[in-house]
């Protein structure tokens, strides 16, 4: 009797040990464990709408671009140590449009199944996500989609992620993305990139309540990106290592 007790005391631990877990940066799951995954997840739960802020665009100053020939061939500086103005407002200096700075939906967990208010932004850029060992995504370039709880994970982290969205096939454009990316991941900076469905544009870039949506490769503008959000200090744990 009192082996069996003990027995359970130590199982009773452990699980009380898995469910109080927080997550870290090296538990992420690989692309082929997610195309698993997803093989067996339950529908997604219906969501409840919710009025959100609407997202606030800010105009950007007198364009300035970044000095050298290494711009739109290298990202220098490297991305993992990233200058950003303070308070965490940063604009696009190309010129394109501004990116679009978004009203933080906070950092609460939920787990697979679980019901939550709408994100307002589509990808997400904040709110709710799922803890580990479900999210993060590992870094670098997964093929099939993510969804925007594992992606928000990321986000938390510092990640820059990057979405594509072509109904009709885009062979050429998902052949640019994944040479940028790859260059920022050679560099050891925290960059994501998936396939999103139904986006309203070819192209988006989130960070940590930020994105920007185009619809033609603009590498320049990409980089400028990168370099500006990667761990940036607005990421709720950006010193979290990919």
């Amino acid at each position: 009797m009192r082996f069996r007790t003990s027995l359970f005391a130590l199982v009773l631990m452990f699980l009380l040990t898995v469910a109080c877990a927080s997550p870290v940066g090296d538990d992420t799951i690989s692309p082929e464990q997610w195309a698993e995954l997803l093989k067996t997840q339950t529908p997604p739960p219906t969501i409840r709408p919710s009025v959100v802020p609407t997202p606030t665009v800010i105009q950007a100053p007198t364009p300035t671009r970044i000095p050298g020939p290494t711009a739109t061939r290298a990202l220098s500086p490297t991305p993992s140590s990233p200058s950003a103005p303070s308070g965490g407002i940063t604009t696009n200096s190309t010129a394109t449009d501004s990116w679009i700075i978004v009203e933080s939906q906070g950092v609460d967990h939920v787990i697979p199944g679980e019901e939550h208010d709408s994100y307002n932004t589509r990808p997400a850029t904040s709110g709710w996500h799922f803890g580990a060992p479900v999210a993060p995504a590992r870094w670098g370039i997964h093929t099939i989609p993510l969804p925007d709880e594992v992606l928000v994970h990321n986000l938390e982290h510092g990640y820059i992620n990057v979405h594509y969205d072509c109904p009709d096939g885009c062979d050429e454009l998902v052949a640019q993305l994944s040479e940028l990316v790859n260059q920022a991941t050679d560099l050891g900076a925290k960059v994501l990139m998936s396939p999103y469905p139904d986006m309203d544009t070819r192209i988006a870039m989130t960070a940590w309540t930020v994105i920007d949506k185009f619809n033609d490769f603009d590498e320049l503008r990409m980089v400028e990106f990168i370099i500006a959000h990667e761990s940036s200090p607005v990421s709720p744990e950006a010193n979290v290592s990919r």
